[in-house]
This record gives C-alpha cells, sequence and structure tokens, in this order.
C-alpha cells in the first residue's frame, strides 16, 4: 500500500514538473498560472489549499486579471504572530516565518516544489507590486496571505526586486532529507536560505548588465560628522576636508578597489564609480547619515548603513578572501580610512553570501593625481556617460555610446571606466595611443584581431562564477573557447609586430609579453579531453525537445479552459534557457550571436533526434563528459554498453516469446521499470504467454505489466549511470578546482585582451573619422586645429550635413577666450567640444582635429545649462552660483574650464557684476585654461587692458531679402548682436508678439536704457 501511495505521488510530481516546463519561456495570464500552481500544490491536506480556487462560471464575457486593482487581500480576525502562535503554522509557512523575523530587512522567497512562494505581510505588501494573485492560505493559526511564481522566473521576479524597488531578497531553496530524517519528520524537504540577493552583490544573474559593472561601494569616515560637513556639491558650504575611505567591489568579476576621498567630492566619485548600491558605515554618526543619503540618493542607488560586528583587520588578514596576497610594500600605502572601508566591505558581502566562498582580485588602491577630476556637474552637463535630454538618461547620444566600437562586454566596461577617469599620467597615455596607432596603421592586424576578439566569452565573469563555485559546463566550453583564442592573439601579435615602427612594435610587445599561457593551455586541453561539445548540445537540445512536447500538451489544455490571452501568451514560446546554452554553443569565430539563426527549426530538432517520440527516456541520456576522460568513465561506458546490449535481446526474446512484436521496455517516473505493448493483438499475445507479468494497467489497446526480468536489469542500468554520473561530476570538481588554480592568469589575459579590444575600438574610430592622434606635453596650453565635437559631428554626418570645425589657441598668450555672438550660432558646442577632446586625448584615443597637441589637463569644470533643485529648496540661480562656486575653489593652473551665460538668471545688473567678478577670479587667481560665453557684451569693454584675454565670436550672415544663416566659424573680435528675435522666429512665435518685441527693442535702444552695459569706474583689472 505505501509502495502504491509512493508511486502515485511520483506521478503527480511527474505531471507537476511537466506543466512547469511547460512554459518555461512564456509569459501567462496570472490566472492561468493560479490554475496551474492550485492544481499542483505541494501541500497535503486538501483543506489547506488557496482558498481562493473556484471552478469558473461559464460565461462568453471574460476580464482580464491584470486590468482590476490589486490591492491587499484583507484577511477576517486579526492574526497572533507572535511565538506562541506561530508554532501552528504549517512547516513551510513555519519556516518563511522564521526566515522573515532571522532577515527583517529581506524578502522571503521560499522554494515550494515549482514555485518561489512570498507568505505573511510581504505578500500583501508585495504581490500587487509584481502582479501576483494573492491569496488566503487556511491554517490552524488563521489564514495565511500567500503569493507565488513558477521558479524558472525568479530572475524576472528579483530583477522587480532588486533592480526597480531596490529591495534585499533571501532566497530559500529546498533541500531533500536523507530517509532517516524523512521517516522521523514525515517532511521530504529541509529549506534554508542560501543567499541574499541585494543590487550590489549580483554574481550571474540573467538581468545582470554584461557591459557595466555591477559595484557595490562602502564609504566610511573616522568618528562622527556633522551634517553640516557635507561637500558642497549637494550644495551646502564646503568646510575644511573630512576624509573618508571608499572601497568598492564587482562581486561578478572580483575587481576590488580602494580610494582616499572627502565628502565633497563623494557625489562625483559615486556617479565616476557607478555603485549600484552604497553602504554606510556604522562609524558615521546619525546626523550625517541623511545628509549623505540626500546627496547621492539622487543617484536613485541603494544607500544602507551597515553595523559591522568584525574586528578591523589588516590587509594581511584578507589573503584567505583573495586570489593573490597583497605585497607587503604596498599594504602600507592604504590609508586608515581606506582598510576600514574594505574591511566593512568584506563583511558585508560574506553576510549576503552566507559563507559562500569567494576569491576576490587583490585591492588596488586609486590614486585621485593620477587620473582627471571630472565633477558630476561636467559629467552630466558634458553628457559623457548619459544623454542628459531624454527622460531615462539614456546612453545613445552620450560620449560613450558615440565612441563605442568594442566587440567585447568586458572591453565596454574598460571603455566606460576609462571615459570616466581619463589618465594624467603621460608615460600611461602615451602607451595607449601608440597601440591605438599601431592598429591604425595596420589594418589587417586590426581586422584579424576583432574576429579573434568575437570568439571570446567573458572570462573575468566565468572566472569569478568558478571562484564562487557556481559555474557549469557551459562556462567551462566558453572558457576553453577564450583560452584558445588568447593564444592565437598572442600568436598574431607576435607574426605582425616586427614589421612595426619602433614605439608601436614596443607597444605591442609589451601587451604580448604579459599574457600567461601555459597554465590555461593546459587547462583547456583538459577541458577538451574530458567535455564533450556534441554531447552538450545534444543535452540542450534535449531539454529543448522535452519543451516542446509539453507546450503542446499545455496548448490542448488551455484550448479548452482558458482564454485567447492564454492562448496567444503560450504561442509566443521564445528560446529557454536550454535554447540560449545552443546558441552559445553554437556561436562562430566571425560571427556575432545577433546573426546566428534560431539553432532550433523543426528541421534542425528532427535531424537531431528523428525518433525522440518513441525513445524511452532512459536512452536519451547525454552525457557531457567523454567516455574517455578517465579509466572509471571509460569502464562504465562499457559496462552501460553491454547492458544495453543486453536490453535489446532481452527485448527480442521477450518479443518472440509473447509474440507481441511492438512490445518495449521502459521507465516512467511513476511505474519505474516496465514493459508496455499496444495494439489489440498485441495485448492478447502478451496477456496470454506472459502470464507471470503482474499488471500495471491495461487500456483496450494498450497494456503496461511488471517483468521481473526487465526489473533487474533496468536497475542495474539505473545503478550504472548513476555511477557515471557521479564519475562526471568527481571530474568536472576537478576541472572546477584547475580553474580556480589559474584565476590569476585568467584573469591577467583577460586584462590584456580588454585592452586590445578598446585600442581596437579607437583604431576603428579614427578609421571611420579620420581621427587624428593628438600630442600630449605637461604644458599649460590647447592647440587644437579645426576640432569638431565628437558626438555632434557623429550626428550631423548621420544625417549628410558637415560639421563646421573650429580652432582653439588657448594657454599660454590667451589663457582665457571671451566667446561672444548670437544664440544658435554654436558658443556652447564650442566649448564642449574642446572639454571632450581633451578628455578623449587623455583617454588614449585619436581626437577630432587636423591637429591636437593638449597639455596635461588635472581637472575638467563645466558651467553650462540650468536646472533648480526644488527637493532642496534651491533655485536655478542658486544652482548656478554653488556651481560656480565650486569651480573658483577648486581650479588649478593645470585645469580646463568651461562656462556658458554665468549670471543670466538675475537683473542684467548683478548678471554683469557676477560675471565679471568670475571672469576676473578665473583669469588673474585660478590663472586656467577658460573659455567663457557670455550675452554681457559689456564684458569686453571691461577687460580691454587684460593681456591674457582673447576675444572671439560667432556671426549671423543676412541676405537683402531677410532670410540668415548662421556662421559657427569663430572669429576674433566681439559681436554685439544676440539675434534672439530670429531664434524666436525659428523656434514658430506669431508674428504679432515678434512685431511687439521688435518695437520694444528699439524703443529701449533709443531711450538708452541698456545702462548696465556702461562699464564701472572702480574696476580695477589685476593683469597676469
Amino acid at each position: 500500500m505505501l509502495n502504491g501511495f509512493y508511486k502515485a505521488t511520483q506521478a503527480t510530481k511527474s505531471v507537476r514538473h511537466r506543466l512547469i516546463k511547460t512554459s518555461r519561456n512564456t509569459l501567462l495570464s496570472r490566472s492561468s498560472w493560479a490554475r496551474l500552481w492550485s492544481s499542483t500544490s505541494e501541500f497535503a491536506p486538501r483543506n489547506n489549499g488557496p482558498s481562493t480556487r473556484s471552478r469558473a462560471a461559464s460565461s462568453s464575457s471574460t476580464v482580464k486579471l491584470k486590468a482590476l486593482a490589486q490591492k491587499p487581500l484583507h484577511v477576517s480576525g486579526t492574526l497572533d504572530r507572535d511565538e506562541g502562535h506561530a508554532s501552528k503554522y504549517p512547516p513551510v509557512i513555519q519556516t518563511a516565518y522564521d526566515n522573515i523575523k532571522k532577515y527583517p530587512n529581506c524578502v522571503v522567497l521560499t522554494k515550494v516544489g515549482g514555485f518561489y512562494e512570498i507568505y505573511l505581510e510581504q505578500a500583501e505588501e508585495l504581490g500587487p507590486l509584481l502582479h501576483l494573485k494573492v491569496a488566503a492560505k487556511k491554517t490552524v493559526a488563521g489564514p495565511v496571505p500567500m503569493a507565488g511564481f513558477p521558479f524558472f522566473q525568479l530572475d524576472r521576479f528579483l530583477k522587480t526586486l532588486v533592480q526597480d524597488l531596490n529591495r534585499h531578497v533571501a532566497i530559500s531553496e529546498e533541500f531533500a532529507r536523507d530517509p532517516s530524517a524523512r521517516a522521523k519528520s514525515g517532511y521530504l524537504f529541509d529549506r534554508r536560505v542560501v543567499r541574499i540577493v541585494t543590487p550590489g552583490t549580483l554574481v550571474d544573474e540573467k538581468f545582470i548588465q554584461p557591459s557595466e559593472n555591477n559595484f557595490l561601494l562602502v564609504v566610511h569616515a573616522q568618528g562622527e560628522v556633522g551634517a553640516q560637513q557635507i561637500g558642497a556639491e549637494d550644495h551646502r558650504p564646503l568646510p575644511p576636508s573630512k576624509l573618508v575611505g571608499l572601497a568598492w567591489l564587482d562581486l561578478s568579476t572580483g575587481e576590488f578597489f580602494t580610494q582616499s576621498s572627502n565628502f565633497g567630492s563623494l557625489p562625483s566619485e559615486l556617479l565616476r564609480i557607478g555603485a549600484r548600491e552604497v553602504v554606510l558605515s556604522q562609524s558615521i554618526g546619525s546626523a550625517s547619515v541623511q545628509a549623505i543619503a540626500d546627496a547621492i540618493g539622487q543617484e536613485k542607488h541603494v544607500v544602507t548603513q551597515y553595523p559591522s560586528h568584525s574586528a578591523a583587520l589588516p590587509i594581511s588578514e584578507w589573503e584567505a578572501k583573495l586570489e593573490s596576497p597583497v605585497p607587503l610594500e604596498e599594504q602600507s600605502k592604504f590609508s586608515a580610512e581606506e582598510v576600514a572601508a574594505g574591511n566593512i566591505l568584506l563583511d558585508y558581502v560574506k553576510e549576503k553570501l552566507l559563507g559562500l566562498g569567494m576569491k576576490l582580485q587583490a585591492p588596488i588602491k586609486r590614486y585621485e593625481a593620477r587620473n582627471m577630476s571630472i565633477d558630476k556637474n561636467s559629467m552630466r552637463g558634458l553628457e559623457i556617460l548619459e544623454n542628459s535630454q531624454t527622460s531615462s538618461g539614456g546612453r545613445k547620444g552620450s560620449l560613450l555610446h558615440s565612441i563605442r566600437r568594442t566587440v567585447t562586454q568586458s572591453g565596454a566596461r574598460l571603455l566606460r571606466e576609462r571615459v570616466s577617469s581619463p589618465s594624467t599620467d603621460l608615460v600611461v597615455i602615451n602607451q595607449r595611443l601608440d597601440l591605438v596607432e599601431s592598429f591604425a596603421r595596420h589594418r589587417d592586424l586590426k581586422d584579424g584581431l576583432h574576429l579573434l576578439l568575437k570568439r571570446t566569452f567573458d572570462s573575468q565573469r566565468l572566472a569569478q562564477k568558478f571562484a564562487l563555485g557556481r559555474g557549469d559546463a557551459d562556462d567551462l566550453v566558453s572558457l576553453h573557447r577564450t583560452i584558445l583564442a588568447t593564444q592565437s592573439v598572442a600568436q598574431l601579435i607576435g607574426d605582425q609586430s616586427g614589421d612595426m615602427q619602433s614605439s608601436q612594435h614596443q607597444s605591442l610587445l609589451a601587451q604580448s609579453s604579459k599574457f600567461s599561457l601555459e597554465g590555461p593551455l593546459k587547462l583547456a586541453a583538459h577541458i577538451a579531453e574530458a567535455i564533450d561539445e556534441d554531447a552538450l548540445l545534444e543535452h540542450h537540445l534535449n531539454e529543448q525537445l522535452e519543451s516542446v512536447e509539453i507546450v503542446s500538451r499545455a496548448q490542448n489544455v488551455l484550448n479548452s479552459e482558458g482564454d485567447d490571452a492564454d492562448a496567444k501568451a503560450l504561442s509566443r514560446i521564445t528560446r529557454s534557457k536550454a535554447g540560449s546554452k545552443i546558441e552559445k554553443q553554437l556561436k562562430v569565430s566571425d560571427t556575432d550571436e545577433d546573426d546566428l539563426e534560431s539553432p532550433l527549426d523543426d528541421t534542425m530538432i528532427q535531424a537531431s533526434n528523428p525518433t525522440s517520440s518513441n525513445t524511452a527516456p532512459e536512452e536519451q541520456n547525454a552525457w557531457i563528459m567523454r567516455s574517455s576522460a578517465t579509466p572509471s568513465l571509460g569502464t562504465l561506458h562499457e559496462k552501460l554498453g553491454e547492458l544495453a546490449n543486453e536490453k535489446e535481446s532481452l527485448t527480442s526474446s521477450l518479443r518472440r516469446l509473447s509474440g507481441a512484436s511492438s512490445l518495449t521496455l521502459r521507465w516512467t517516473p511513476g511505474t519505474g521499470h516496465v514493459c508496455h505493448v499496444k495494439g489489440l493483438k498485441d495485448v492478447r499475445a502478451s496477456m496470454e504467454k506472459l502470464k507471470t507479468a503482474r499488471s500495471v494497467g491495461a487500456k483496450k489497446s494498450t497494456r503496461t505489466f511488471y517483468l521481473s526480468e526487465w526489473s533487474t536489469l533496468g536497475s542495474e542500468i539505473d545503478q550504472v549511470k548513476l555511477q557515471i554520473r557521479a564519475e562526471e561530476q568527481r571530474v568536472f570538481q576537478i576541472l572546477r578546482e584547475e580553474v580556480v588554480d589559474n584565476l590569476v592568469k585568467i584573469r591577467r589575459n583577460a586584462v590584456i585582451l580588454d585592452e586590445l579590444d578598446v585600442a581596437c575600438s579607437f583604431a576603428t574610430l579614427a578609421s571611420e573619422y579620420g581621427f587624428v592622434r593628438p600630442i600630449l606635453n605637461n604644458g599649460q596650453s590647447h592647440k587644437i586645429i579645426a576640432g569638431q565635437h565628437p558626438t555632434v559631428m557623429l550626428g550631423v554626418q548621420e544625417q549628410g550635413r558637415a560639421f563646421v570645425s573650429n580652432d582653439c589657441l588657448v594657454g599660454d598668450d590667451e589663457r582665457v577666450w571671451l566667446i561672444t555672438g548670437p544664440n544658435m550660432a554654436g558658443k556652447s558646442t564650442f566649448l564642449r567640444q574642446n572639454a571632450l577632446i581633451s578628455i578623449l586625448a587623455q583617454v588614449g584615443s585619436f581626437v577630432p582635429a587636423k591637429y591636437a597637441e593638449i597639455g596635461i589637463v588635472d581637472q575638467i569644470f563645466s558651467r553650462i545649462g540650468s536646472a533648480d533643485n526644488l527637493y532642496q529648496d534651491q533655485s536655478t540661480f542658486m544652482v548656478e552660483m554653488l556651481e560656480t562656486a565650486q569651480i573658483l575653489k577648486r581650479a588649478t593652473p593645470r585645469s580646463f574650464v568651461i562656462m556658458d551665460e554665468v549670471g543670466r538668471g538675475t537683473t542684467p545688473e548683478d548678471g554683469v557684476a557676477i560675471s565679471y567678478a568670475c571672469l576676473h577670479h578665473l583669469h588673474s587667481i585660478n590663472r586656467c585654461r577658460t573659455l567663457f560665453a557670455t550675452h554681457f557684451h559689456a564684458l569686453a569693454d571691461m577687460t580691454q587692458d587684460w593681456t591674457s584675454l582673447g576675444k572671439y565670436c560667432t556671426d549671423v550672415h543676412e541676405d537683402s531679402d531677410g532670410s540668415f544663416t548662421y556662421v559657427h566659424r569663430l572669429r576674433s573680435g566681439v559681436n554685439r548682436e544676440s539675434h534672439a528675435l530670429k531664434v524666436a522666429q525659428l523656434a514658430g512665435m506669431p508674428d504679432t508678439a515678434l512685431d511687439v518685441a521688435s518695437g520694444i527693442k528699439q524703443s529701449l535702444m533709443v531711450s538708452g536704457m541698456q545702462r548696465h552695459a556702461e562699464v564701472p569706474p572702480t574696476t580695477t583689472a589685476v593683469n597676469a
């Protein structure tokens, strides 16, 4: 009796598993999932099912559940959830309840069979936000709110919870109990939290951005810090700098960095780093936490204050978590704040991984002096990383988007890092430029590298998955292909570097000499010897075939019970996880994944397994390891082959004995090893001649029965298969360990590939648009001939128009350029393009100009555009003044400053006074390279005696018929006409309004009401 109950249970679970796999990649309506969920619930007592289950009424009208208002389900009565009543919950809910108390700041997802479920208040709160049906589970303690979703949609809901709702999620998985524990408790599974997922601790989730780092940042300050000490970039006066330690890492790649900074630079550092999650140390006093959160919270990042309970450890104690120790001479270079921040970071990650081992790269100390500083306002105003004009801040139209020609995801991440933090080291910059020039001059080499780089996978993230114990066979195959491509890259560089000039030759040899291939090549050989890629592909195809079969069954169910929306949703099946792995396996050397045709068309499925519908499940095994991987595997596969022959012999013997030619030997989850015949004639023959068989089930034209010979042989086959799987797991674990042993070399090679990818990207950009190599020096001048805006230029050329280039010779003789001219004539574009050319040059790229010689810039500042900050009670003019104040305080003689229309947000008199004061300070005190655009023409008269200031302007060309065109080319001089009415005319202002404006302008000029343009007699310029 117990045996029969167990078989029935197994059959039910098999059906439930197939129902879940039916729509692995299909998004059905919530009503359909509710039907599937309720019909396959693991909860044993029938009267404990969701109370909302009911048969649908027969009606021709339908209402989409998603169109209904989703509100928390209010159950009758008050549920007492103290310790006494909590014990009355069923075991699954009790476990969830305990986890909610243990992890109070986390959403707890509990695995129950084929679903992840949410209980209690969390179900009431999050069900509507996740668009999940909230049901009430009846328990002795009262009804319990619950909601759930299929297990294969975990990534989708994690993305919503973690990235969209900024929540921490604790994932509770189920683990099969051993027979003794199962007999003692009566329950099949234990459940425990295996990991806490937060925005900054993603590892290999499907929704992680492949071309961006996923950084977790810790901010630490020694002692209490008052809120008034927050830096000026959150628009508070900047006090004497308060040092803070920054430590950040990307758990998906293992990269680990530290830096010393101050509160004033914190918002800019956050924008540069691009952290997904920010953790504040407990040492920062409560008075300052909210102010810091306000300052960096504008970036929409999760901000958490974390009380680290571990003792502060020196860097030498971090070795267990690092792939290699930090050299002793380097340890002393880290500040106390950095070390403290690093300790908090490691503790926080360890807590979220719940003991999962990790191997990070050794921490790299970042020095502010070695990189160009670009403050938050300049990063946004120059649209370096994102386009500020789009509603969502998209990347299209940004500098990063315009110049990106990388072919690998890791190369794209390196490009972003360099663009947001250009170098100030002449040696580093020139090495990068040498590499770009070598590829720009040798197109065959560049094209060959591009093809080889396309063969590689993201080895940084692949290696880190193995370091965290999460890599699979597909990752090993990807790593194998990447190692072989890396070897080809090294050979290609070595073969062609001899034909180059000395500097280019040295740059390529320097890269080639960094490769560490001996260990990785041995690893690649071991992977190739062990893993059968064809069998792995067949394994994924079998998974996909099973899904296709189940989908057809589900379609029949939905046709009879579902609505049109359900049927349409099911018909739009996309590639499943198996399909994506097949695509990964089919990736070829010179083809992007986007160019691949679907590998799952009918022809390929039939060709790969033409008899799949008639093949017993035990015959569809696709072993991922070669039988020659180890002697044990060879012996086991030989034995399995012998047993397969015995099975064929037994089948033939039974067919002869019974006279039933349709007899087959099968295995099913519910019944085990059985014999099956079909056809009325064969059924009768088997019943007459196989009288010792024990019948399992029979119909008019089919019969299923047990036969001791097949049961014994089938058990032997199962035992050998278990031994093969165990041996495969052992071999796989050996390969995993070998990957970890080669972590340092794999990551080092990955860094070189990324550098080559970025250099090839810049070379491609240069050849496409005629960029030139800039000359960098330690001077304090810009000599740019025929410069162009790198982003606007590309957009204009795409439209078939020509971009007007301009020279910029600001520096030694004319340290400041005062630029006047009409609206819409290109002043702002000119300012921005020279700042962006400076950034590109120090990133290591060629630049859009005919000639460029640039003195190293330590900081770039921009005061452009207008915006208010009503949240912090700051008007547009206040924001402008705060930004201007920071420029005047922080700019050095090596800085490059662009200022556009300072003082326009107030009265003309005040505006002229403020503009003059800024211009005077930049010219005489900061003494930095400055491009200063204004409509206050009086400034030209007030600065007549300034020897280091040049005056330039744009213009308008008017025809005799009244039409006009803008002259974007700068010329020496002052243009006292802003031509604002022409812009208003282009904008479509009504003629009546234009006539009024023209009349008022004439009357103002005649009456002399523009007295603000007169030079104040008390003004004294300080010349330099």
